[in-house]
């Protein structure tokens, strides 16, 4: 498939067989076939699966020696399991990507002209001609000093771009940090010595027999040495969505990357890292971004070859490898050469992105604050102008003279360059560093409260979560199994029988079938402390009954010793269809015997005998059935206990061999053992837990698998469901026939009359899961739009957690295939650490909320300042270095400090925001007004009649380079520490009086706003002619310190005004509804696939200017901020189900040397999407190093 198009293998002993039988080139071509050319090649070369085992010297029982020296040779001759990462980008590409921001060029440019001019000076005898404005400045010294203005302009820019490719940096470095943490975490299980550990999968080498189970993401190419009933789902190499029957005799070639959907296996590894399939896609992705940019320069050329270029596999694959940094890839088959025109036009679309609850109220909030900022800036330059042109040539009555052009263009180049000033404080462009802050600290403390949080705006989400679909195994439970009831030899026993009493011939078939018809890699393991409880390894209802044989005094183990895995005859393993497994054994006589295990009521069903005492089999009637559900079944699911029966059948060797591709035929007429109650307890936290949940607005129901009568006495246990509560709990069955019409359709009506009021979700298929949490997300009965919140753990909850708002996984029960498809993985399986994610989400919204109040308020004082001073004064009061310094404090130093407020309890006394509530509250805006107006009143007062408060010299009407005034540097000095204040008012947002409360808690804050004040201080007394300031003195620094500490007493005063009585005030900051958009509109961006508010915003004002600011568009994909860390990337696609039932499915960020991921993107919401990779590779961000 690849050999020729791939030349990446750098291993020098790749062309010759080392001293094994066969040499990398071999292998690699082997792998590229496919089902019976496969087998035919490995007939024709190696004799068989058992040959090519020989040649790779290794055994396909007992695996590898594990001797390093062999470990360590096969590494150099076959490669090790790595995918070398990309390059990271260089500090200096970073500094050149924060340079690309518009505002920072404008500026740039104004201050080079402006440094430029500053040296020219006209004769002194021409000087009077110029206007008053240009006079004033007799001292040679002073008018030398004119350039220091640009030069400090400039000075600050290369400050911010610095600040900004630091903070990238460091945050790429612990990214990468964190990457090679996780991988190092990320084990397989493999036979080595003839026992089965558990190694990393770097360290897997070519030869190691490695053992696969559902749910297993392959970590490398393999041969099937030995399947039971194993399906792979294929679909992220191949595009088939339809899961591949892996045999021995029809198709035994296993690709890493792929998922395994059903069965269990052993494979032989034949190809790793690089020479993986997954490692061979990875190169020709590696050679295209080398040849990005030429490709982006000759694209427009080359359209009409396109149709030429499409012939070639390789460089078609080449050409979607291209999305540069990270768009959603759809994987054609390898080796075909046709291509989906229509797949690929999609694939070449720019991508088009929904914005999360929050990022689409943060952009078109910031787009709104833009237009205004935009507009101000504007209209400022036009009246300083103006003002400017009427004094000198109309009040003054001057002709324009040559030699004077100059100083009128630096009159000119000062107003454009306040006008970009007041644009650069006016545009938030802390938002998006805001977001990126809040949700990294978040992020990081997750981390420690369980909470591995792989999608960042997850986090988020969580905060407006107003419903919980929760497991119930594992998540309310301890998931820690045991048996605690049996009911066999025709008697019920309350606790575990004593062996005596049971039969010996029943004891034998018991113990037999629970042995043999469990996974071979679920065991009982002796406690890891004296004392301590054995430890359960695999499937944990599997372990409890192997901890019944224990408890039984007999070994299973010895068991499984005489009848290995390789023994069994044929296996029907557990899947949420069949809710059985099967085991079928060939006895020496030719005859066979077939184990059962399952849920009770369904396997009962299949009964048509039951052993009694005797060890006799007597006639199992539906009405026995009746009866022994009534007394056995329904007493222990009632008491919480999980229902399994055990039965058996025999096939004599007088009817032959049974077609055993028949299920029907063959599940059927058992003999029943035993039926067994596994006790599952409740996890002590969890009833608290919930009772926080529903404090805090939010609904958990329960969707489990489970008898229904277990699922309601565990749901009683948990505070779910509350004694006299009219709360409905069904079984699926019941659930899918009161929400399907005549036609067997699903319907949002017949949805809508169910799901408020359920709360438990019995026997249901993953399928249930999913059409539940869809009509929850999708409905529109209640005022409040539903946020989804969704656990699972198995394969087939993958398309309920992709549609959920957010999707937990499992960390300990869960598959990779669950992980990969999840937003969040609990470390702990624990339900109170949801609870925990929901107190970090809403402290994430408080936290951007605080930012905004802070900021809008520096927003509307600086920017009417400098619009009101430019136009009375023909200057702006504070300087266009001031402002930067201003933006500075506003936008970096007050993200990082409000941003990173630790939660509190208090947080989940309310109920959720909500996908419609405004981020600017009345509250909120009560706040920001009247600090606004507030200072206003305080800078004006100084502005005009400050000269005479202070006694000191006006700095109002100052000529061009005219020295720092002591009137001017007051009011910049108030105007900052009234920031600095009032950044204490925004701690908090819902009209709490102790703005104090909890402040030391936040180190960071107090730091910043410590650190602010000392460089305030030194900016002041020695920051001089480029920041155009003068020293001031002892009592004109108290009284900028009493006006800055007045804010604090007038928030009191604001805080006393209810927000009722002012009626007038608006909130903003809303979500873009569906029905603000036009129809056409909305026909065209769903051509696109996904809508971007921001971009139907900006096409409607054709804001030109918005889109090169690079901290609005693009940082405010938050996840953008850290991509840079990875070797290969893909944007999360997030939907908002608001926008379109169509909905897009996330795509799983793995990004990692061992692996690599490629989504196919899918619109139908059943299709899951498929990723290539290991379930470790979750792109989790760090904390931006505070500077």
């Amino acid at each position: 498939m690849a050999n020729n198009s791939y030349s990446g293998v750098k291993n020098s002993t790749a062309n010759h067989h080392g001293d094994f039988g066969c040499s990398l080139k071999d292998l690699r071509s082997l792998m590229e076939l496919r089902g019976a050319e496969a087998i035919g090649k490995i007939g024709e070369s190696y004799g068989d699966v058992q040959g090519l085992c020989t040649r790779l010297k290794t055994s396909p029982v007992d695996g590898l020696s594990g001797q390093p020296a062999d470990i360590d040779k096969r590494k150099e001759v076959f490669g090790q399991n790595l995918i070398p990462p990309k390059k990271p980008k260089t500090f200096l590409q970073l500094v050149w990507e924060a340079l690309q921001d518009v505002t920072l060029i404008i500026l740039e440019v104004a201050a080079i002209v402006s440094l430029g001019l500053s040296f020219y000076r006209p004769p002194d005898a021409e000087r009077e001609h110029c206007g008053s404005a240009a006079g004033g400045v007799e001292d040679d010294g002073e008018a030398e000093a004119g350039w220091i203005e640009g030069a400090a302009i400039l000075l600050s820019v290369v400050c911010v771009v610095l600040v900004t490719a630091f903070n990238d940096w460091s945050k790429e470095k612990q990214f990468r940090g964190l990457q090679s943490r996780i991988e190092q975490e990320q084990k397989f299980a493999v036979v080595r010595g003839g026992q089965v550990i558990q190694i990393p999968v770097a360290e897997i080498v070519v030869g190691d027999v490695a053992q696969i189970k559902y749910g297993d993401l392959l970590p490398s190419d393999g041969i099937l040495i030995q399947g039971n009933d194993l399906k792979i789902d294929e679909s992220s190499l191949t595009g088939e969505s339809d899961h591949v029957k892996k045999t021995l005799e029809r198709d035994p070639m296993l690709l890493s990357g792929t998922h395994v959907m059903e069965g269990s296996g052993k494979m032989l590894v034949t190809a790793v890292g690089e020479n993986s399939q997954t490692g061979i896609i990875f190169a020709l992705l590696g050679a295209s971004e080398e040849d990005d940019d030429d490709e982006e320069e000759k694209e427009a050329k080359k359209k009409e070859k396109k149709e030429k270029k499409k012939q070639d596999g390789a460089a078609e694959n080449r050409k979607k490898a291209k999305a540069a940094d990270g768009a959603a890839m759809e994987m054609q088959p390898l080796n075909s050469d046709e291509v989906d025109i229509d797949e690929k036009r999609k694939s070449n679309l720019k991508e088009k992105k929904e914005k999360s609850v929050l990022q689409g109220k943060l952009t078109k909030l910031a787009v709104q604050i833009g237009k205004a900022g935009l507009v101000m800036s504007a209209i400022t330059v036009i009246i300083l102008v103006v003002l400017f042109v009427v004094d000198t040539f109309w009040v003054q009555g001057l002709p324009w003279h040559k030699d004077c052009t100059p100083i009128y263009i630096q009159f000119f180049v000062k107003f454009f360059i306040i006008g970009v000033t007041v644009l650069v404080v006016a545009v938030p462009e802390g938002l998006p560093l805001a977001v990126t802050i809040s949700l990294a600290y978040s992020v990081k403390k997750m981390m420690k409260d369980n909470n591995l949080v792989r999608h960042l705006d997850a986090c988020e989400t969580m905060g407006n979560a107003t419903a919980i679909c929760s497991d119930k195994t594992g998540t309310l439970t301890m998931n820690r199994m045991t048996v605690v009831q049996a009911y066999v030899a025709d008697k019920h026993y309350r606790n575990v029988p004593e062996p005596q009493l049971i039969p010996a011939s029943i004891m034998d078939i018991l113990v037999l079938g629970i042995s043999v018809n469990s996974a071979y890699t679920t065991n009982i393991m002796s406690p890891e402390k004296e004392g301590g409880l054995p430890r359960q390894v695999g499937n944990k209802t599997e372990c409890a009954l192997l901890g019944f044989a224990n408890d039984l005094k007999r070994d299973y183990q010895a068991i499984r010793n005489e009848i290995p895995e390789e023994k069994l005859y044929k296996v029907y393993t557990f899947n949420s269809c069949r809710k059985s497994m099967s085991t079928v054994l060939k006895n020496a006589d030719g005859s066979f015997r077939m184990f059962s295990k399952g849920a009770s009521e369904i396997l009962l069903k299949k009964c048509s005998k039951l052993l009694t005492a005797s060890g006799e089999t007597k006639v199992f009637r539906p009405r026995d059935r009746e009866d022994m559900v009534k007394k056995v079944i329904e007493p222990m699911a009632s008491e919480g206990l999980r229902t399994i029966c055990l039965a058996y059948r025999d096939f004599p060797v007088s009817e032959g061999e049974p077609d055993w591709d028949q299920e029907n035929d063959i599940l059927t007429s058992l003999t029943c053992v035993c039926v067994v109650g596994i006790e599952d307890p409740v996890r002590p936290e969890v009833p608290d837990a919930i009772k926080k949940c529903q404090r805090a607005g939010i609904t958990v129901r329960m969707v489990t698998g489970d008898n229904i009568n277990t699922a309601r006495a565990i749901a009683t246990k948990c505070g779910i469901l509350q004694p006299g509560d009219e709360f409905l709990c069904m079984e699926g069955k019941e659930f899918n026939r009161r929400i399907r019409n005549e036609k067997g359709e699903i319907e949002q009506e017949r949805i809508d009359k169910i799901w408020p009021k359920l709360r438990v979700l019995a026997r249901s298929s993953p399928t249930d899961k999913h059409t539940l949490v869809k009509g929850i997300i999708d409905s529109t009965v209640l005022e409040q739009r539903q946020v989804v919140a969704v656990t699972g753990d198995g394969t087939n909850d993958g398309p309920a957690l992709k549609k959920a708002d957010v999707g937990f996984a499992m960390g300990i029960a869960g598959t990779d295939v669950a992980k990969e498809a999840s937003d969040i993985i609990l470390t702990d399986d624990n339900f109170s650490s949801i609870v925990k994610a929901v107190m970090w989400g809403r402290n994430v919204y408080d936290s951007i909320s605080k930012f905004l109040q802070f900021q809008l308020t520096v927003n509307v004082v600086a920017v009417i300042v400098a619009f009101t001073g430019a136009c009375i004064t023909q200057d702006s009061p504070l300087k266009a270095v001031q402002m930067l310094w201003v933006n500075l404090i506003m936008d970096t130093f007050a993200s990082l400090a409000l941003a990173t407020e630790p939660p509190t309890e208090s947080l989940l006394l309310r109920k959720p925001y909500g996908r419609n509530k405004p981020l600017i509250s009345r509250t909120m805006m009560k706040n920001i007004l009247g600090h606004g107006v507030y200072q206003l009143i305080i800078i004006f007062t100084l502005l005009f009649v400050g000269e005479q408060i202070f006694d000191i010299d006006s700095g109002r009407y100052a000529p061009l380079h005219s020295p720092p005034s002591e009137h001017y540097t007051i009011i910049f000095n108030t105007f900052v520490l009234l920031q600095l204040f009032n950044e204490i008012n925004a701690r908090k947002i819902h009209g709490e009086r102790n703005v104090f409360d909890g402040i030391f808690n936040n180190l960071i804050f107090c730091s910043i706003v410590f650190g602010t004040f000392i460089i305030q201080i030194v900016i002041v007394q020695w920051g001089g002619k480029p920041f155009s300031c003068v020293g001031l003195s002892i009592d004109q620094w108290l009284w900028c310190t009493f006006l800055g500490f007045s804010s604090l007493l007038w928030g009191q005063l604001i805080s006393s005004i209810p927000t009722k009585s002012l009626r007038f005030l608006k909130s903003a900051g809303h979500g873009t509804q569906r029905q603000e958009i036009p129809d056409e509109e909305l026909e065209d961006m769903e051509e696109m696939e996904e809508i971007d508010h921001a971009e139907r915003e900006l096409r409607r004002g054709q804001i030109l200017w918005f889109r090169g600011l690079n901290r609005i568009q693009t940082q405010m994909d938050v996840v953008s901020a850290f991509q840079s860390g990875s070797s290969f990337q893909e944007r999360q696609l997030r939907r908002q189900p608001s926008t379109s039932s169509q909905q897009q499915h996330d795509v799983t960020n793995v990004s990692s040397p061992t692996h690599v991921a490629f989504s196919t993107t899918a619109t139908d919401a059943n299709t899951a999407s498929s990723t290539v990779g290991y379930s470790g590779g979750e792109c989790i961000p760090q904390l931006p190093v505070p500077l």
